[in-house]
């Protein structure tokens, strides 16, 4: 299996092909704009979003392999992210967000009014018979939002977490979502659609730390997390049940027991960590401070764990599946000599919001927009074109690859 990495550089952006822990394969080198910070391909295809410093508040969409623009749309304010699966695109600005038709990119609604989200945090289901979409629902709690991106319409709430969110996922076939707060120390698990917590794992006691990625395994097995710390933490998502500590009555499961006994004449906090599972496997980067993102992936027939770094380097680590522990740097792979454009933007402290947005829309479900003209929303001022002589003025869009495979951009 390959996977792909995108980065955008002072010159463009780059995509390049994971096949080994030798090397990476560039697959194109685009230059169509500078200082790009947002660069999302749509898996394998030929399909590239990207979004340029230069024009911060301008979406380009481009077919690489062609070498031509298949559509650009202006928005009201400043691009932070873009999520896409093969049945929607998302643009999400810090008070709206956008979703269009990826078969002929029209706009399909307009989520106005969303809680202060400077950071553009949002995720998008890579399955697109579901396209779940999340993203903050408070500018103080850890509120998310589950919208369905197909059907335009309200899934839940999920009270996540007390402090604001940092970071939220889906696995690869959208039915959990993991999220971790601004404080860091704990991630959680749930099931989507209904938003029960499934899982809730400790990253650390001692500080407080900046999440900079959450990532599932193709399999759903493990959840890697990543931060502006030296550690990378991996944990493994298995169920503890009654019939597997009576199987192996060790000294260890004896004392576990006596500590969930215990726990219930302990205060709520005490409580809550003593059952809070610690990472299956770690791993000690050699850098700090830096952005990075993280992914589980099988290369060679082995699982490994990838961390891509802001400096350019790509750094490949064994992952023992069975017993975990310290994972083992195989390759250091760098990029490439230029230092890729930091895809963070300056972020502006959350206002606090007297009414929880999130709330409110969990009660009422907004029924789907009857509007799909093109190139203009009347609730969201979005102007567009379609280059016309690209196949998508004709009708839907065509890949030439529609082998699916993960992708990750720095």
């Amino acid at each position: 299996m390959a996977y792909s990495l995108s980065m955008g550089t002072k010159t463009g952006y780059r995509l390049f092909s994971i096949t080994s822990v030798d090397k990476m394969d560039s697959i194109h080198e685009g230059v169509e704009c500078p200082e790009v910070y947002i660069v999302e391909r749509l898996f394998s295809s030929s399909l590239v979003v990207v979004v340029s410093l230069a024009t911060p508040r301008r979406m380009n969409v481009y077919h690489f392999k062609k070498g031509t623009e298949i559509c650009n749309y202006s928005y009201s304010n400043n691009i932070l992210s873009v999520r896409l699966n093969r049945q929607r695109l998302v643009v999400c600005l810090e008070e709206s967000i956008y979703i269009h038709n990826i078969k002929d990119m029209k706009l399909l609604k307009t989520l106005l009014n969303t809680p202060s989200n400077p950071t553009g945090l949002c995720a998008l289901s890579v399955n697109h018979g579901n396209s779940y979409l999340a993203y903050p629902g408070s500018a103080t709690h850890g509120e998310i939002i589950v919208y369905d991106a197909n059907n335009l319409s309200n899934v839940t709430m999920i009270p996540a977490h007390d402090s604001p969110l940092a970071a939220v996922t889906f696995n690869t076939s959208g039915t959990k979502l993991a999220s971790a707060s601004e404080k860091g120390t704990v991630i959680r698990v749930f099931t989507v659609p209904e938003g029960h917590k499934l899982f809730e794992f400790r990253r650390g006691m001692k500080r407080y730390v900046s999440i900079s990625s959450l990532s599932f395994s193709a399999d759903g097995q493990f959840l890697c997390a990543s931060s502006n710390t030296e550690t990378v933490h991996i944990f493994k998502l298995e169920q503890h049940t009654p019939n597997q500590e009576e199987e192996s009555p060790t000294w260890s499961a004896y004392v576990g027991k006596m500590f969930t006994a215990a726990s219930t004449y302990l205060p709520a906090q005490v409580s809550d960590m003593m059952h809070q599972d610690r990472a299956f496997a770690t791993v000690r980067l050699d850098m700090i401070g830096l952005k990075n993102v993280c992914a589980m992936a099988t290369v060679q027939k082995l699982p490994r764990l990838l961390v891509a770094s802001s400096d350019g380097h790509l750094y490949i680590y064994n992952v023992d599946p069975q017993d975990g522990g310290e994972c083992v740097l195989v390759q250091n792979v760098e990029e490439s000599a230029e230092k890729p454009e930091d895809s963070e933007l300056e972020e502006v402290p959350p206002q606090p919001s007297s009414q929880s947005y999130a709330a409110t829309v969990a009660l009422s479900s907004t029924p789907p927009s009857s509007s799909t003209l093109m190139g203009y929303s009347e609730d969201g001022g979005v102007k567009g074109d379609v280059i016309p002589e690209h196949e998508f003025a004709e009708g839907p869009v065509c890949l030439d690859d529609e082998d699916e495979f993960p992708s990750f951009s720095p």
